[in-house]
């Protein structure tokens, strides 16, 4: 019968490097906890108001700041689409949606920024366009792009790296169905002034993040050597194309040219949380272009991701269109690096625990080179 191992030793003729060594171990663990504990914990436990709750305790007395918004007006004033998805959440109170904040930054002089947005919601019923047919099941594991990031705030709060700012906006909504869900064909206007239409209530995760990617973006304008991520369980195709093990990275054009997927995949490697590199084509933006004057952004198909070409590649440029990214690019006056995370593969299997994807791969690029 196996057991658990109750004692770990460890030998070296180097007492520091080995107080090095388990002092990262044990930030890295305590990151992956968290991820966790957000990302598998059922969704009443860990509903929005619960997940706020569990992140405030997490980092009271630490260096991490924590802002909460919950104020329906202020989240369809400033998040509108992530409002939209809210709209049949908000009329239960266990239910309604939270917005956290969280920021660290780093003793010394600040030589980078990285704005990370986290997708949470907290349970995916499809809304009006409802899971069938028995695939609802599972779908608690939906906040675990929000969790990685809480996951990554932690293993921050722990090892203190320096010169490092690093942002994080975690949207945590439960997609309801109900009188007050929002509906395919509605047209809701985002944070940065575009136009959306609704094509499939179950494409939520890409409207919860696209209006805060657009607020990082605009703090970005004022920060050092920015770079933004999303991090989402947002399709099956990512499952699909690249098999159930693997986060999907990709990079618009500025971050293309810092590498930023590369070095990342690298860092994966290195540490055993493995990345697969995909590309943003221009196919990508014609696929969520307005088909009417009505609309400049389409905001989704009505088939599956998995049934869809370029299903994981797509919401990217979604992403980038509705939060204004695209007058970002590499050719423009404020060229911003901005990354997709996919990780509907990595996060784990369910039933199952989550696998805490890709904090260690993170870490391994953003903060341990910085503890040298």
């Amino acid at each position: 019968m196996l057991s658990r191992t109750e004692v770990l030793g460890v030998w070296s003729d180097n007492e520091d490097r080995v107080k090095k060594c388990v002092t990262l171990a044990a930030a890295l663990e305590k990151g992956r906890i968290v991820t966790r504990d957000i990302g598998g914990t059922d969704p009443e436990r860990m509903a929005a108001p619960c997940a706020a709750q569990y992140i405030q305790q997490t980092f009271k007395d630490t260096c991490v700041q924590v802002k909460i918004v919950k104020d329906v007006q202020e989240l369809e004033k400033e998040y509108p689409l992530m409002a939209a998805v809210n709209r049949a959440a908000r009329v239960v109170e266990r239910h309604q949606a939270r917005l956290v904040f969280l920021e660290y930054s780093g003793a010394g002089t600040i030589d980078s920024t990285l704005f990370l947005v986290g997708k949470g919601i907290t349970y995916d019923t499809g809304g009006a366009d409802i899971k069938a047919g028995g695939v609802m099941a599972g779908m608690h594991r939906d906040k675990c792009g929000a969790a990685a990031v809480a996951g990554f705030f932690k293993i921050l709060a722990e090892l203190k790296p320096p010169g490092l700012r690093v942002v994080g906006g975690l949207p945590f909504v439960r997609n309801s169905v109900g009188a007050e869900c929002y509906v395919a064909d509605e047209i809701i206007t985002s944070r940065a002034g575009k136009r959306v239409r609704v094509g499939n209530t179950d494409a939520e995760g890409r409207m919860v993040m696209a209006d805060v990617l657009c607020r990082f973006k605009e703090m970005a304008a004022d920060a050092v050597k920015p770079q933004l991520f999303t991090v989402a369980t947002l399709t099956g195709h990512a499952i699909r194309a690249m098999g159930p093990n693997y986060s999907i990275i990709l990079d618009n054009g500025p971050a293309h040219q810092l590498r930023t997927a590369s070095e990342m995949q690298n860092a994966g490697d290195l540490y055993g949380d493995p990345f697969e590199i995909s590309t943003i084509r221009r196919d990508d933006y014609e696929f969520h272009k307005g088909k009417s004057e009505y609309e400049d952004i389409l905001q989704s198909n009505n088939a599956p991701s998995t049934m869809t070409a370029r299903g994981h590649q797509t919401p990217a440029a979604f992403l980038i269109l509705a939060s204004g990214l695209d007058k970002h690019g590499k050719d423009s006056d404020k060229p911003l690096p901005y990354s997709h995370i996919d990780i509907a593969g990595s996060s784990g299997p369910f039933p199952g625990v989550p696998t805490g994807a890709p904090i260690i791969a993170f870490a391994a690029r953003y903060i341990m080179p910085r503890l040298d």
